[in-house]
């Protein structure tokens, strides 16, 4: 991962951010699908489907937020780190996380910061639409203290969440190559996540 990024005035007029949504739109409703066809939320086994599918995918990501150069552009990155909160779901509903990584699909590499951008829109991105998911985990006898810990809104709300992020990250200097860096960071991303869900169908 480079150390640094070219600091070139990209081509396209839009924010990253906008170029980002209207990328990944169709991979994005694909992920909904292969999420929902899980059936997360009709009984306690679904959604350990769903919670072994996103401790797959906050173990990829979590070393992006702990990295110098992300942390350095994006204030607090760290703290929006959830994979803590997964792990303590899985224990919340006794999963062994011994079983958690069984089925763990080989991850793709990240290997520019450009490209890392990509992966954490679409991981802040899953929390903003997380609101529904909380409501129908309630219907399990979930809730944001036990089980469903990483759906749960950061105390500033989610909105605002959102927005902060999406800031920072329009405001990172990028060069041409290095938004498409990120565009393909972002596919990546999601199809990953498709790839965890079918795997854990």
């Amino acid at each position: 991962m480079e150390a640094i990024l070219t600091q070139a005035k990209p081509t396209s007029t839009l924010p990253l951010s906008k170029r980002l949504k209207l990328s990944t739109h169709a991979a994005h409703e694909r992920v909904d699908k292969a999420i929902m066809a899980l059936s997360p939320f009709t009984s306690l086994e679904g959604y350990k489907r769903f919670l072994t599918v996103q401790y797959q995918f906050q173990r990829h990501t979590a070393p992006l937020y702990e990295q110098a150069d992300l942390c350095e552009w994006m204030e607090r990155l760290e703290q929006r780190c959830r994979f803590n909160a997964v792990k303590l779901d899985a224990k919340d509903l006794s999963v062994n996380e011994d079983e958690l990584n069984i089925s763990l699909a080989s991850p793709p590499s990240i290997d520019s910061l450009a490209a890392a951008l990509g992966w954490l829109y679409v991981n802040e991105g899953s929390n903003l639409g997380a609101a529904f998911l909380l409501k129908y985990a309630t219907q399990l006898g979930l809730s944001a203290n036990f089980g469903a810990r990483h759906l749960a809104p950061s105390d500033s709300g989610r909105g605002l969440h959102w927005r902060y992020f999406i800031a920072q990250l329009d405001a990172v200097p990028l060069s041409s190559e290095q938004e498409e860096q990120a565009l393909q960071g972002a596919r990546e991303a999601f199809k990953f996540v498709e790839a965890l869900a079918l795997k854990n169908s």
